[in-house]
């Protein structure tokens, strides 16, 4: 029942508003459906914690603890994120940007986009995963081109035909995938691509296979990543769209995508036996910590800036995954749940500012403090919580991850820790000026609603001094699940 209602709430959304998405109370009917699917992943979270892993729909759908933690992170920004667009897309709308029909797009897509998340977060299928993925390229794809500018047709086009060419690639992986497997499962169709099939029989599965078949899945999934050098599209698609895309692409896209890569990792490993799929991870993740890093200097947009700094901490999660071991892998899943929390709080900080700026530019946004003292402080606030401050979340999962690379890898400690200096830098050099900057407009008469940014940060500083013990347990569990144990 609440599996049911987990993937029919934002479809049934998705069709409804398709239909009364431009109406006066539109907005409010995207936070119902939102409301709706967190509850439902609130039940599913009880159940799965109660009763262990479950099987569902003849064996199509799988939850376990590392999927189900990702499903109630993703129904909870989702709804947080559809709070915040209410006010955001009207102000658009009355300045302009969105017509009528643009907002029944933006809202029905929305709610589709949460849906082919969900899908690919909970089914047991890797045929159905990469199905899952391609439909959130399309639905997003719409929703990044929205202003339907120059500058977003161009990042909308740039995103599809990158992303497209990536998920070809985990498309010719899953089909590598199928070949193993149908070698031992025998000739049973979809169900040999069956996640829960595929872990039983990894052992004898043919190793040069599988791992040719990681590469190509590595390739195609980390574009959806945005793992350098496959990253191009990402600051484009997060600059040109709508604030609340951007927070959603960034906080919970990222997340399914990786998610789908580390489903992948568990199966090569108990295959090869071999050390191949977490340096592949380590070396991606380590490059993309660094080029991001630099990258950030020479960022003029506030969207773009944050983009790269996306970039830099899915790095930072697929280099832990790839060292793997229950400490390394407990603080990468931490890593995601405070990035995903503390990124979409950001863009919801920096869009609103960049609204009442007039612009994205940030030499053109100045004073926030004195403007709008709640957006200059969630904007501080969120910035020194993704630069690692103590004592944030981000802290305690980047300390975590340093720790366990210079127990087990010193080799690369020099280049995280060189990456985060630089970033942090970067960053705070940027956003500095604009909360506390001179500036001569006058102050805003109406503070912004920014609940959500608040709610946000305020799990995250939780996060950081205490973890409480059904979470900790919640990590502990899917770790060892990661681990292959």
């Amino acid at each position: 029942m609440e599996f049911l209602l987990l993937l029919s709430a934002p479809l049934c959304g998705a069709l409804a508003l398709g239909v009364f998405g431009a109406r006066r109370w539109a907005p409010e009917l995207n936070i119902a459906a939102s409301l709706i699917t967190f509850l439902a992943a609130c039940a599913l979270t009880v159940r799965v914690v109660s009763e262990g892993s479950l099987l569902v729909a003849h064996e199509q759908f799988f939850i376990d603890p590392f999927n189900v933690f990702l499903v109630t992170l993703t129904a909870f920004v989702g709804l947080t994120t559809s709070i915040f667009s209410r006010p955001y897309m009207r102000v658009e709308m009355d300045h302009g940007r969105v017509s009528a029909p643009r907002l029944r797009l933006y809202h029905s897509m929305y709610q589709l986009f949460m849906t082919t998340m969900l899908i690919a977060l909970t089914t047991n299928n890797m045929g159905l995963v990469w199905v899952a993925m391609e439909a959130a390229t399309l639905s997003t794809v719409l929703l990044v081109t929205l202003y339907r500018t120059a500058a977003s047709l161009e990042a909308g086009w740039k995103y599809f035909i990158l992303c497209g060419v990536g998920i070809a690639q985990a498309l010719f992986g899953t089909i590598l995938l199928y070949f193993a497997a149908e070698k031992v499962l025998g000739a049973e169709g979809v169900t040999a691509l069956l996640w829960t099939h595929l872990n039983s029989v990894k052992g004898q599965l043919e190793p040069t296979v599988l791992g040719l078949a990681f590469v190509f899945l590595l390739v195609g999934y980390g574009t959806k990543v945005g793992l350098a050098p496959l990253h191009n599209w990402l600051p484009d698609a997060h600059a040109e769209g709508p604030t609340p895309i951007s927070a959603v692409l960034s906080g919970l896209l990222l997340n399914v995508a990786i998610y789908a890569v580390v489903r992948c990792k568990i199966l090569v490993e108990g295959s090869l036996h071999s050390q191949l799929p977490a340096q592949m991870l380590m070396s991606f993740g380590l490059l993309s910590v660094v080029l991001a890093a630099f990258f950030l200097w020479r960022q003029r947009d506030i969207k773009r800036l944050f983009a790269y700094s996306s970039i830099e901490h899915m790095g930072i999660v697929t280099f832990a995954f790839g060292m793997g071991g229950p400490v390394a892998n407990f603080a990468a899943l931490l890593h995601m749940t405070v990035h995903s929390l503390t990124k979409s709080a950001i863009f919801f900080a920096a869009g609103h500012a960049a609204q009442k700026a007039g612009s994205q530019l940030m030499e053109q946004i100045r004073g926030l403090i004195t403007l709008s003292p709640t957006v200059g402080w969630g904007l501080m606030m969120g910035s020194l919580a993704i630069l690692g401050m103590p004592p944030f979340g981000v802290f305690a999962s980047e300390f975590l991850i340093l720790t366990t690379a210079m127990r087990e890898h010193p080799w690369a400690t020099p280049f995280l820790l060189a990456a985060l200096g630089v970033a942090f830098a970067a960053i705070f050099g940027r956003v500095q000026p604009m909360v506390f900057g001179e500036t001569t407009a006058r102050r805003l008469p109406h503070p912004p609603a920014l609940l959500p940014v608040f709610a946000h940060l305020a799990i995250v500083l939780m996060l950081g001094i205490y973890v409480p013990p059904y979470l900790a347990d919640w990590y502990r569990a899917a770790a060892r699940l990661i681990g292959g144990e």
